[in-house]
């Protein structure tokens, strides 16, 4: 073995700490790098074998009624390989407990042999013609703990159709099972789908011979022009009452796992930079101050013959051992991880199947990309041993001039304070580098760990501000079908109201340009109660006799601005398109809408006094005497949402830990290794002070200070960057289901303080053996460390 090379070993072992504290980090960067990075093309591959087998469809379109002739009639459309017709209707569901509302999607199965999202069986078997069957959704199945063999009851039209359970399936329509955008989180165990045959689908719902929706593929070589193929299709169909057309990327489920994986392969670049530039600062401090210490040696091994390269490749094998070692146990780690958080994301989404791999390139470019960071920290950290000259390193280096700083020109503060702190601020002037390092590191601990717990608080915020203050009633209910005002004076007959008020919803195509989006608009009264309009600049407003107010996401989105006018692209048969001027945006955090005067949104689809539901205040028991009630569709009620959100809350607070233990990790690496240099370059200076009398208690006690008070300064800058990184985050991963409110609270900056103080305590805990292992006297006798 090459002397160098034998050195390099003791250089390691006399620095473990430090050395193992920065493999740390680089463990955790190429970690997170390696099996993000794999997961997110696992899951990818899997979703796209699973719309592969299943035939998942490309466009669905929800009508009136459509006969089957009319269906077939698409064909003439250039692009489109098949369309077939289906009835979809959302009904009750009989349950033991009659106070709780359960509502099931009853989806009929096309005859047609190879079926658009063709169901995949997980449990028993198909639904063929079968008439009291049904194949039930997996995730609702198990969350009612539902088998095969069972008996379920959905109410239809006011009657009890008591159904058979023969099989669990999975559906590529409801991989992620939401009921609609408006939800704010998956309620499986208040909403499932259910499939049952054509013929008994079309007779209990009166369809005979047609269809309330349309799936359709499209060629893989026209699915560029997919948006003229819908305008197409819409066009044909426009005489059978087209109510809404979706494409497969705004589908509910897909969107949800597209952003799911989109927000997973921003993670798996992001934090490990992050983290790999700061383990690349502390190789670069570290080196460059070990370079420093060892000055009088390398001028021996220069006086030997060694030359510059082969020393300063000495030093730069030092930090590529970091990277090399680090890697070869995040290879371990990431193949292990990989699995289990595929594992994990396929439970989430509900995928029956999976397909996992492990991708070698993720691999190669970690290693690649963690060595090469690595030589450039090393080379940077040690280039000043190309400016030691054998002959002036053996005389003491020129000691850096002193001069006062700053507050010793404060003669009534510098006065009071003790021979300690002087020392301390002297030593943090005299250094900045050194400290600006510390105090930008606790500051970016600080942020790191603010991350996760403002997103602990994301949800509760999000479901207070938009059912708290936005909208303020207690229940939201739609009717099974149009009515008239009536609707409202039966309602106060059954139930006891404080206050309701009427709503008319209808989905309509928003132009703006080339710019377009089909979202729900809703009629409200002008002078609505249970609708709190804020503007962006936070000024309530109300809805104008005339014009149209849009959610704020839903403004983004068309690119419009107060005082624009759009285009209300109407989907019932024989009405014609409306131009409308905006008045009003509001803040909206979850879902994209539009609203309207309900008068007017009533002219403009033709039917006066015509309404879809009622917005309702009551503390009566709406829900379980609505509950067998013909004509209602639906009650969401805002208690059922904050139950579903407090089960969500175990799955926040293990990603709350997750993410905390990052930020631990890193203020860890950070304060330790820069006590650790600072110790190292302070052994003569220290042991100055146990010849005047300083005890080591006292020396531990001084550096503790210096890291205090760096840590205060460190603090108190991370609270802007905290808060910056937050709104990032926020913007990064707003979608058209929900966007993030950034409302941080002082208890959040509090609690993150404490964390982030807990973080540096245990790194300085962890360098007081340090103290008291140094040998002073040995320190006095000689200048090489």
């Amino acid at each position: 073995m090459r002397k160098l090379d034998i050195r390099l070993l003791r250089m390691i072992k006399a620095s473990k700490g430090q050395f193992i504290s920065i493999a740390v980090v680089i463990i955790l960067a190429l970690t997170i790098y390696i099996s993000f990075s794999m997961t997110f093309d696992n899951l990818n591959n899997t979703i796209d074998s699973y719309y592969d087998i299943t035939n998942y469809g490309d466009v669905f379109v929800e009508v009136v009624r459509i006969p089957k002739a009319a269906i077939d009639q698409l064909y003439t459309i250039e692009g489109i390989s098949m369309a077939q017709g289906r009835v979809m209707v959302d009904v009750p569901l009989k349950v033991e407990n009659p106070n709780e509302k359960v509502r099931v999607r009853v989806v009929s199965i096309p005859k047609e042999e190879k079926p658009i999202n063709k169901l995949f069986t997980i449990e028993g078997r198909e639904v063929k013609k079968q008439i009291k069957a049904t194949a039930m959704l997996r995730q609702f199945a198990e969350a009612r703990g539902i088998g095969i063999g069972d008996k379920i009851t959905p109410y239809i039209a006011g009657r009890e159709y008591p159904l058979d359970v023969i099989g669990i399936v999975g559906s590529p329509e409801y991989i992620y099972l939401m009921e609609n955008e408006q939800s704010i989180l998956p309620a499986p165990e208040k909403f499932g789908v259910i499939y049952v045959g054509e013929d008994f689908a079309q007779s209990v719902f009166g369809y005979q011979g047609s269809y309330n929706q349309i799936m359709i593929k499209v060629d893989d070589e026209s699915l560029y022009k997919i948006d003229t193929i819908i305008d197409e299709i819409e066009d044909q169909l426009d005489r059978y009452g087209v109510e809404r057309i979706i494409k497969r990327d705004d589908q509910l489920s897909h969107k949800m796992m597209m952003e799911e994986l989109d927000s997973l392969d921003k993670m798996s670049t992001a934090v490990p930079v992050l983290f790999l530039i700061v383990a690349g600062v502390i190789i670069n401090i570290m080196l460059s101050r070990t370079v420093k210490n060892d000055r009088m040696a390398i001028g021996v091994m220069k006086a030997l013959g060694y030359n510059n390269i082969q020393i300063l490749q000495h030093y730069i094998k030092y930090s590529l051992s970091i990277g090399l070692i680090g890697s070869i146990f995040s290879i371990v780690f990431s193949i292990m991880l990989s699995r289990v958080f595929t594992n994990v994301y396929m439970q989430y989404m509900n995928i029956p199947i999976m397909r996992t791999e492990v991708y070698f390139i993720y691999i190669i470019y970690g290693v690649i990309f963690t060595s090469i960071f690595c030589i450039l920290s090393g080379l940077m950290g040690a280039r000043n041993v190309l400016r030691i000259l054998p002959a002036d390193s053996m005389r003491p280096e020129a000691p850096k001039i002193g001069k006062r700083v700053f507050l010793e020109r404060i003669k009534p503060i510098w006065s009071k304070l003790t021979f300690s702190w002087k020392i301390v601020i002297r030593n943090i002037m005299r250094n900045k580098r050194r400290a600006l390092f510390l105090i930008i590191g606790i500051a970016l601990t600080y942020s790191i760990t603010m991350v996760p717990i403002f997103m602990s608080y994301v949800f509760s915020d999000l479901f207070a501000i938009h059912y708290g203050e936005f909208q303020t009633m207690d229940f939201n209910i739609d009717f099974s079908k149009p009515m008239n005002n009536n609707g409202i004076k039966e309602l106060s007959k059954v139930i006891d109201i404080e206050h309701i008020e009427p709503k008319l919803e209808f989905p309509f195509e928003l132009n703006r340009g080339w710019r377009k989006k089909v979202v729900s608009v809703i009629g409200l009264n002008t002078n609505t109660e249970v609708y709190n309009f804020t503007s962006p600049q936070d000024e309530s407003f109300t809805l104008s006799q005339e014009g149209i107010v849009l959610s704020e996401g839903l403004a983004d989105s068309l690119k419009i601005k107060i005082g624009d006018e759009i285009i209300l692209k109407n989907f019932l048969p024989n009405k014609e398109d409306t131009k409308i001027q905006v008045t009003g945006i509001t803040q909206q955090y979850l879902g994209l809408n539009a609203y309207m005067n309900i008068e007017a949104m009533g002219k403009i689809i033709g039917e006066k006094g015509m309404i879809t539901g009622a917005l309702v205040n009551s503390s009566d028991d709406v829900t379980a005497k609505l509950n067998n009630v013909a004509n209602i569709n639906n009650i969401q009620s805002v208690e059922d949402m904050k139950n579903s959100f407090l089960e969500f809350m175990d799955m926040i607070i293990y990603s709350v830990g997750l993410l905390m233990l990052f930020g631990g990790i890193l203020g860890f690496a950070i304060v330790y290794n820069v006590t650790i240099i600072s110790i190292s370059e302070r052994l003569m200076e220290f042991s100055s002070l146990r010849v005047l009398g300083f005890d080591k208690n006292e020396i531990y006690k001084m550096i503790t200070r210096e890291n205090g008070l760096l840590t205060l300064l460190g603090i108190i800058i991370g609270i802007p960057v905290a808060y910056g990184m937050c709104y990032g985050i926020a913007t990064a991963f707003d979608t058209d289901i929900f966007s993030i409110p950034v409302n941080i609270t002082p208890i959040s900056y509090i609690i993150t303080a404490i964390a982030t103080i807990i973080f540096v305590t245990v790194a300085q805990l962890a360098t007081i053996r340090r103290i008291y292992k140094l040998n002073f006297i040995d320190a006095l006798k000689s200048r090489i460390s």
